[in-house]
Formats: C-alpha cells, structure tokens, sequence
C-alpha cells in the first residue's frame, strides 16, 4: 500500500496536465480493486501465505464512461472465481440498448400502448430524432464490432437455440426467430460466436448463417447441439462436416407426446435408463431395448425412438467429462431468459435492427462476464476428442438391430 500512495503521490506532482483528474480517477478505481481482489485471494501480489485461496490471473480491460471521460480500467483476473467491481454496472449498455428501441418505436409512430407508457413513464416525450439515431448509432457500432468481430482457434462445441420475437415488416406484425450461437474452444472458455434473425426452418437460412460463422474462423467444429430444425442438419454435415446432437430435453419431449400423460412418468425413467450407461455402444443397445419394450404399447413411440435414436445419443460418442453440458441446449437457457426478459419489456419490434441492437448488446454484455469465469469445460478431456467421422456415424446410423 505504501508503494501506491507514492505513485498516488508521483501523480499529484504532474498536476498541470489537462487529464489529471481523469488520471486520478482511474488510478483510485484501480486501487480500489487491487484490494479487492486481494481480500479475495487472502494476499496480495506476490506474497506467500497459509491463507491464500487462489492466485491472479492477468487483467480484462474495461471502459467506463463518466463525468471526466472514459476511464479505461483493468479488471483483475482469477484462477479460480471470479471478480467483478461492483462500481461498475454490468447491464449499463443494455439498459442504453433497451431505451435506444424503445425511443425509436415511440418516435417512427409505431409503437405499442406499452411502449407509449414507458415513454411518459421515463420522461421521453421530448427525445429528439438526432438524439435517437446518435443514440442508436453508438450503440450498433459496438454490437456490430462484437458479433462480426474474427474467431480463431478450434470450437469442438456449438450450440444453436432460437427465440421466438414479434417484428413491424411492411405494415404486418410477423414472428422471427433470433438464432443464438455458443461455442466452446480448446482451452474449455465459451463464448457467443453468433446471432442471426429470419425464418429457422429453411435450410438456406440455416446454411447462410453456419457459412458466416465459418468465414469469421470459427473451425474445428465436432458437435453441434440444437433442437430439431428443419434444414440444420443438412446445413451442419454440408458446411461444418460436424455431428449433430439433437436436445435430449426436446426429444423426451416429443417422444411423451406419443403416450397419455398419465404414462409419462413411467415413460420418461425408462428412456433415461439409456442415458445413464457409460458410453454409446451401451447406451445404444439400452435404447433400443427400451424401444422394443415400449413398440408393443405405442407403435409410434417405437417409431419414433428408431429414428431418433443416432441424433439424440450422439454425445456419448464424446468425453465423459463434458457430456452433462453437451445433450442439450439447456447451458442456453439463462442466457435465452434474460433476452426473453428484456424483449418482452418492448413487445413487438420497431424493425430488424431494433432485435439486433437490443439482443445483441444482452449477449456482448453476457461474453463480458463469461470471460471472468473459470473455464466452462475441462480442458484435458479436450485432448481426448476423438468423435466419430461423418463415414462411421453413418454407419452406426445403420448398424442392423438384432433380431
């Protein structure tokens, strides 16, 4: 502490340049966290001690606008844990994001009796259009920065979820979907790598986005987990050459619809009995001795479960460390919560650039505090990635049932 007072000191001393306050600003902020984090790791830099919890990790680097400019501040990193100031509002350019939508439905005349109250409600009446486009300008440049922004490395997990959101499209209020993509790379971090808006069912559309990702440099795609979209599993073995994980929640479900609801519990454990099993080839002769089982009362569920059979076992082709996050696309859930939260605040959409500006500063945010958390997937069970090529999944697909 005495080394930074004197710096503190050392500053003070240089007081005639015009950025001082601003540097003082940021030096304090910077203190201010450095102990922190010491408290946190129960010693400071470079010190040994029984009571010391984990070590630093480098630094993220972090703007914060105010009164004096923007100061430009590095957050401490963690091994283990994670760190975040709490001077620092997480959800700021989100907040921005939402009023930016909101102002500009209300101004273009096309706004909702919601919209309108939360306009009087906030004081908004006398927005001007300049303010609104300045507004909205700065915030689609850092959106866009983000979701167009390069990605290197290999991405061996993707995870593809749409949510559903009400648009104005030529004078008619229609459905689009908002795709989702998140994926893990070598060294266990995940990350969201994508958001695209359109119909979800068409395979062009599906092809379109898959290409865009693979342009920015996502490569080294394994498995790809979604729901069942028509058209994303051509697109994942023509653009990706991946497997393709259909999400075991939505199969189980699909899979009930066949059955009165009073037999769904029965059902449901016996299915699972095929996800217990400790790798594919046992949890596919479990799965299909289930199906046997089942045929005999409900025909279709048979059906169903024989051709659904591949897609939704997929991951058990893959490290037992890391298929608990790989079945299904339940790691989105939280994130498709907060977009959901946010969305239904505005209702339905001034335009496409309005889900854009808005779900997509949600997800910059969400990237944010994903980085200053400990890795998502263990790392070393990345080196036994060894899945099926598209040759032999094709064969398991139709390795003949025993009679």
């Amino acid at each position: 502490m005495t080394d930074d007072r004197l710096a503190l000191s050392e500053l003070a001393a240089k007081s005639g340049d015009s950025d001082f306050l601003r540097t003082i600003a940021e030096s304090v902020l910077q203190l201010i966290m450095e102990a922190d984090v010491d408290g946190l790791i129960g010693a400071g830099r470079y010190e040994r001690g029984d009571g010391r919890q984990t070590w630093r990790n480098g630094y993220r680097d972090r703007s914060l606008d105010t009164r004096l400019g923007t100061l430009n501040l590095k957050i401490p990193k963690m091994r283990q844990g994670a760190y975040f100031p709490g001077f620092l509002e997480p959800r700021k350019m989100v907040e921005k994001a939402l009023v930016a939508v909101i102002q500009e439905a209300w101004i273009n005349g096309v706004s909702t009796r919601k919209v309108d109250e939360l306009v009087q409600a906030m004081g908004m009446t006398g927005i001007s259009k300049s303010s609104v486009s300045k507004l909205c300008k700065d915030i689609d440049e850092r959106v866009n920065a983000f979701l167009k922004r390069p990605l290197s490395g290999d991405w061996p997990y993707l995870w593809l979820d749409a949510t559903y959101l009400k648009v104005r499209e030529g004078g008619r209020i229609v459905s689009v979907a908002a795709i989702i993509a998140v994926a893990v790379n070598t060294d266990g971090k995940r990350e969201i790598v994508g958001l695209h808006i359109g119909p979800s069912e068409a395979e062009p559309f599906w092809t379109s986005f898959l290409r865009d990702l693979v342009r920015r440099g996502l490569t080294g795609v394994k498995l790809v987990i979604s729901d069942a979209h028509e058209g994303l599993k051509a697109a994942i073995t023509r653009i990706l050459s991946a497997t393709w994980q259909r999400c075991r929640v939505h199969a189980m479900r699909n899979a009930l619809a066949y059955v009165p609801k009073g037999q769904h519990t029965m059902v449901a454990a016996a299915i699972r009995q095929a996800f217990i099993q400790p790798d594919y080839d046992n949890a596919m002769q479990t799965w299909r001795h289930v199906a046997d089982q089942l045929r005999a009362r409900w025909p279709k569920l048979g059906t169903f479960m024989d051709n659904a059979e591949a897609d939704v076992l997929a991951y058990m082709a893959f490290p037992a460390q890391h298929r608990t996050k790989l079945h299904s696309t339940n790691p989105l859930e939280r994130l498709n919560k907060e977009v959901k939260r946010r969305a239904d605040v505005v209702g339905i959409f001034p335009n496409e650039d309005g889900i854009i500006r808005l779900i997509g500063a949600v997800l910059l945010e969400a990237n944010d505090e994903w980085q200053l958390l400990s890795r998502y997937m263990q790392v070393e069970a990345m080196a036994e990635l060894n899945p099926p090529t598209i040759e032999e999944e094709t064969t398991l697909q139709i390795t003949p049932r025993a009679a």
